[in-house]
């Protein structure tokens, strides 16, 4: 009962502070009693066995509770509710019903005609008795609570003999009207320990509607009533404890009030045990980040349950690899990733560092438990088992921290595979783990399992799909010819990290580069899938050297032919940069931004927009721009620069103000835009970025020659190469190079049909050279034999150059090799 106003002087003081043992007696439909609570048997003196199925009039001689001999009704007013519905002012005949309250002197029969005798202190004939009773509605069976109180019982607890008590009576209120309202209300349904949750929490919603039992002390002075179950005192409680103790020891009957407090006792630790899990569910799982989650699972029991708490988990649930494979045995690593303790801080981390890995032997409590997947209590480690389990550790005496204390060790399970476990280790000074600690332990781990395996799938997955995300997009090198780039890669959500945004950069012959943004629409496995059918597809494209609206349009066939589920919008360019121009088409994509070096000035490209990749059957166009060396074009998905609910002009002209911010590197500028971008909320979609500084290639560093077809040709094409390295500082290049040029200018002569071979040399980061011929089909690398005449030439170019390749032209083909510059 919680404490009043302190308007009434002692009276009320001692009423708040006392303990009221409410009896709670449920009767149902017929007049039957059908709950009977420990407080109801104290009071009225009927056990629980004798009081189920009696008629209530029999039991509860309470005036105005139950029906009169004269009522026609076996519920009295409380007979015309219907039970179908929750409105209790109102029932089928019109009639209002209210619930009841009073104070009555009974008299309870002696015990002694019941079969036992009256416990101390309850054996009155008289009983100053103060009740409630609530009609009740609903599909259950009940349709009256009674509560109960002694208001002696109140006056003994209270101390006081004040005439005073003499003025309280049962009433009614809102339970908003006191202090701590949500406890109040919280606190209600422990008055039903025995019965269902949906049942209790109907009668508890009934009894909160119709009003809060209080006692009144005067019209201004009430105390609500809170759920007590007459547990006494501590110290009454070990007395009487001793008292049962040495009659079972000298072989007398345990009296029934001990055997009712022991139940009392029992029901007070059950409910604290499950206050207690409650609370530690409440307490973790608040994140899906593994870490986060095992701190969480061990700072909960520490040390609330246990004074030390270690948790461990297989190497394979650490390192995100998915579920564990097979029973854990003695060859098992086990990761220690947590130890929370009350003792001084650090006494436990030189000995047992958190990430540590070990295992643990057959012999140990350990394995038992984790072999078993049941949990070891250890009441006492004795120093026989401290010195057992110290041995595991090399150059560490654990024994000091771990002997004489009480150990249990839980399993943390998931779909019946131990996934880690914990080790609880109590104080020396501290009570023993018991058999309940063990049970509540166990369902502890069971809630902390759980917990980590969602964690852990949750990890899991996301590696999947950041390892999927991470093999789709490619990593793209920081230079290419005459060009720079620049690379951002934003999932949409923490939650997804795949999606069906892409950027690529593919090397073309002529020193030039292809540079892709594309977006699939749509999120997910799916989206992804089509977006890495699409990516290859434009590399495979790219080599075959296709003008930029050729391949949209190929593209678009494609994806007509992989299903009409998906669309796509692409944006496709090529960079020349010896001839200093951009060759651009688009499939429904939003324009690249353009910032001139010169002034700084940036702007959006006019380019046909076209239709998106997978409509099917519309042209695309490609357009040409003139641009000069430090250009820079920037190329982007939608989810940058749209917002939900705004316009997309708003995020297109702040794209354009930010890229052109001066900045120190590619990075930062790639970040200035991505800031300017992704501060403005409201973004759900992936974002791919993709920035190049176009830096072009000098005329003086590019060589270019015509070779005839006479082979006499090849040893001028040998010897200018040569003069050329010598002219560009280049001589320790001149020997490898004029050996790879002669193999590749001996087959295009060979295979050429008629237009002379071109060569060209372009000195960059790299030195490239390039063959041109007018044959199609493309050389392979073959295994000569010892007897052959030819096959050995390009082997030697795939080993001397540090890369080599080839790719179709519109004219025949074109072979090619780089070397790597000399250090200077």
């Amino acid at each position: 009962m919680d404490r009043g106003t302190e308007r009434d002087g002692a009276v009320t003081e001692h009423a708040a502070s006392g303990r009221i043992p409410l009896a709670v007696v449920v009767v149902d439909r017929e007049g039957l009693v059908s709950h009977w609570s420990s407080g109801a048997r104290r009071l009225f003196g009927a056990s629980k066995e004798e009081a189920l199925g009696r008629p209530a009039v029999d039991l509860l001689p309470v005036s105005g509770a139950l029906p009169e001999d004269d009522d026609p009704s076996p519920y009295g007013p409380y007979g015309a509710y219907d039970g179908l519905g929750h409105d209790l002012e109102t029932s089928l005949d019109g009639r209002l019903y209210y619930p009841a309250a009073g104070r009555a002197r009974l008299t309870v029969p002696e015990r002694s005609e019941m079969g036992a005798p009256p416990p101390e202190g309850w054996g009155r004939d008289r009983v100053d008795v103060l009740w409630w009773a609530y009609p009740l509605v609903g599909p259950g069976p009940e349709r009256l609570l009674v509560l109960g109180a002694d208001v002696g019982r109140l006056q003994q607890e209270a101390h006081d003999d004040d005439p005073g008590f003499e003025r309280v009576a049962p009433a009614f209120a809102l339970h908003t009207d006191f202090p701590g309202a949500e406890e109040l209300a919280s606190k209600l349904p422990e008055i039903l320990p025995s019965m269902s949750v949906e049942e209790s929490a109907r009668i508890v919603g009934q009894i909160l509607e119709l009003g809060y039992p209080v006692l009144e002390f005067s019209q201004n002075d009430r105390v609500p009533v809170t759920p007590d179950w007459g547990v006494p005192r501590r110290v009454e409680r070990r007395a009487r404890r001793e008292r049962a103790a040495r009659a079972a020891a000298h072989g007398l009957p345990v009296p029934q009030e001990y055997a009712d407090e022991a139940e009392d006792l029992e029901y007070a630790a059950v409910r604290e045990r499950l206050e207690f899990l409650n609370d530690v569910s409440g307490r973790i799982g608040t994140s899906l980040d593994l870490s986060r989650t095992i701190i969480e699972v061990s700072r909960a029991v520490v040390p609330r349950f246990t004074d030390v708490a270690g948790t461990y988990l297989r190497e394979q649930v650490v390192a995100g690899e998915g579920f564990p494979d097979g029973a854990p045995d003695a060859t098992t690593m086990w990761h220690r990733v947590a130890v929370e303790h009350t003792d001084e801080p650090g006494r436990w981390d030189d000995v047992v560092p958190v990430g540590e890995a070990m295992p643990f032997p057959a012999h140990t409590p350990f394995f038992q438990c984790m072999t078993s997947g049941e949990p070891v209590l250890v009441p006492r480690i004795s120093e026989q088992m401290g010195h057992a389990i110290a041995s595991q550790f090399e150059k560490r005496d654990i024994r000091p921290l771990i002997t004489g204390r009480s150990m249990l060790v839980v399993p943390l399970k998931a779909r019946n595979v131990v996934l880690g476990f914990m080790i609880l280790l109590r104080h020396p000074e501290r009570v023993e783990f018991n058999d309940m600690d063990r049970v509540t332990g166990a369902e502890l781990a069971a809630r902390a399992g759980l917990v980590l395996d969602n964690a852990r799938m949750y990890t899991y997955q996301e590696s999947v799909a950041e390892t999927l995300q991470d093999s789709m997009l490619p990593h793209i090198p920081p230079r290419m010819a005459g060009c720079d780039i620049a690379t951002r890669y934003l999932p949409g959500t923490l939650l997804g990290r795949v999606g069906g945004d892409w950027f690529d950069s593919v090397k073309l012959p002529g020193a030039r580069t292809a540079l892709v943004v594309g977006d699939v629409m749509g999120h997910g496995l799916n989206s992804a899938a089509m977006m890495g059918q699409l990516r290859t597809a434009v590399q495979t494209m790219s080599a075959l050297d296709l003008p930029p609206a050729q391949l949209l349009r190929n593209l678009d066939d494609l994806a007509q032919r992989l299903g009409d589920t998906y669309l796509a919008t692409c944006l496709y360019a090529v960079y020349d940069p010896i001839a200093s121009e951009l060759h651009l088409a688009n499939a429904g994509h939003i324009p690249p931004v353009l910032v001139r070096a010169g002034d700084g000035r940036s702007e959006l490209l006019d380019l046909p927009t076209g239709a998106p990749i997978g409509v099917g059957g519309v042209p695309f166009e490609a357009v040409r721009v003139r641009v000069q060396p430090g250009d820079r074009l920037v190329m982007c998905t939608d989810g940058l620069v749209e917002v939900r609910g705004e316009d997309i002009g708003v995020g297109l002209a702040t794209l354009c103000e930010s890229a052109a911010h001066p900045a120190a590197s590619m990075d930062d500028a790639c970040d200035t835009i991505i800031r300017a971008l992704n501060t403005r909320g409201g973004r759900k979609d992936d974002v791919a970025l993709l920035m190049a500084r176009l830096n072009g290639i000098e005329p003086e560093d590019v060589a270019a020659w015509r070779i005839g077809l006479d082979p006499g040709e090849i040893g001028r094409a040998r010897a200018v190469v040569r003069e050329q390295l010598h002219v560009w500082g280049l001589a320790r290049l001149a020997d490898t190079a004029e050996l790879l040029v002669s193999e590749l200018v001996t087959n295009a002569v060979r295979h050429s049909h008629g237009r002379p071979v071109e060569l060209r040399l372009v000195r960059g980061d790299t030195l490239l050279c390039e063959v041109d011929d007018d044959d199609h089909d493309l050389p392979t690398l073959l295994s000569a034999g010892p007897l052959d005449d030819g096959g050995r030439g390009l082997r030697v170019v795939s080993r001397l150059a540090r890369e080599w390749g080839t790719s179709r032209t519109g004219a025949g083909k074109t072979v090619w090799f780089e070397l790597t510059l000399p250090r200077r």
